[in-house]
């Protein structure tokens, strides 16, 4: 099984592999395009989401292939997040992309993010519980980070596509739940969404490895909202990824409201501002700090109010999050609240 890294450069990745779990990778031609289905069982745009695609970009800086900022140095695939942990007792299943055989199967590390101290933990084994398919037309697929006990296929199983391989988890090389996906061909990583990574092609390529479905499925979104939602205190990343904040809705005689969003994508330049709407319109609580400075993977920002001596009126609130750049609005989205 091999590894897959998320982060530093390509050279510091191959370091990393271990030469006794290395892929042999040894195919000649491009062969079917277009024929991949969604390796996730899940909404795109409100269940799943793409926090990173392949870097195309062979030197130190970092690029996707919409020329965007959603990669990192080195990333070799394409990052399928879920919005928190919740679903670790709903799974969301993995699915083979393409039908074929398997050629190998990691399970039994735990499950649980690894923050920068533990990075030498899981060396060599970053990709955590995964699985390696071979496909017609001299291609791989590797599928990473995926629930320790979860994997339903062993080397040597011929599958089809759309097959379920086991469910999305937090092994490996991660910080929160999410599938990894790796498409080789020649021994090279291919971006599905546009061929061999490569510097200053981006949308240009005509190469699609995606079904037209998914493709359509998958169009490129620069900036998106995660998470939204109402919470009776100050929010953390770890309130939000683990469910808690989610669990803490408000009721009439709540100590505080807040409203939260956590957004990616953001870019050196935004502005953005969460404002928090009474009932009747009027703005309780906003927040609006200063523009970003630099390109950001998530963000969080949150707006709240302490109650006063009389309980929150009853009625709907409303949370308005815009995100403005050069004077436009590039994004904005509306949630609500109904306190009865």
């Amino acid at each position: 099984m091999a590894s897959s890294v998320h982060g530093g450069s390509r050279k510091a990745r191959r370091r990393r592999l271990e030469p006794s779990l290395a892929l042999c990778l040894c195919f000649a031609n491009p062969g079917n395009a277009g024929d991949l289905l969604l390796p996730l069982a899940c909404d795109v745009g409100r269940t799943c989401f793409i926090q990173n695609y392949v870097d195309i970009d062979d030197g130190p800086s970092a690029t996707d292939y919409m020329c965007g900022t959603l990669t990192y140095d080195g990333h070799n695939g394409v990052d399928f997040r879920i919005p928190s942990n919740g679903p670790q007792q709903n799974p969301v299943a993995v699915l083979a992309a393409a039908g074929g055989k398997v050629l190998r199967v990691r399970d039994g590390l735990v499950d649980r993010p690894v923050k920068g101290d533990r990075r030498d933990a899981v060396s060599g084994q970053e990709c955590g519980n995964g699985v390696v398919i071979e496909h017609a037309g001299n291609r791989e697929t590797q599928y990473c980070h995926m629930a320790k006990g979860s994997i339903l296929v062993k080397s040597g199983d011929t599958i089809r596509a759309g097959q379920a391989l086991g469910s999305v988890g937090m092994s490996g090389l991660t910080e929160y739940p999410h599938l990894h996906f790796v498409l080789r061909r020649e021994g090279k990583v291919i971006d599905p969404f546009g061929g061999i990574p490569r510097a200053g092609f981006c949308e240009r390529s005509a190469e699609n490895e995606w079904t037209e479905d998914v493709r359509a499925r998958l169009a490129y979104v620069p900036r998106v909202v995660l998470n939204h939602g109402f919470s009776t205190e100050a929010i953390t990343n770890e309130l939000i990824e683990d469910g808690v904040a989610a669990q803490r809705q408000p009721t009439a005689n709540a100590e505080a409201l807040v409203a939260y969003v956590r957004t990616i994508g953001l870019k050196a330049g935004d502005s953005h501002t969460l404002a928090m709407r009474d009932p009747d319109g009027k703005v309780i609580a906003e927040n609006r700090p200063a523009a970003i400075a630099r390109n950001q993977a998530q963000t969080i920002l949150f707006a709240g109010k302490k109650r006063s001596d009389r309980n929150w009126p009853r009625g709907t609130y409303t949370g308005t999050y815009t995100v403005d750049r050069s004077g436009e609005t590039v994004l904005q989205h509306r949630f609500q609240l109904d306190l009865q």
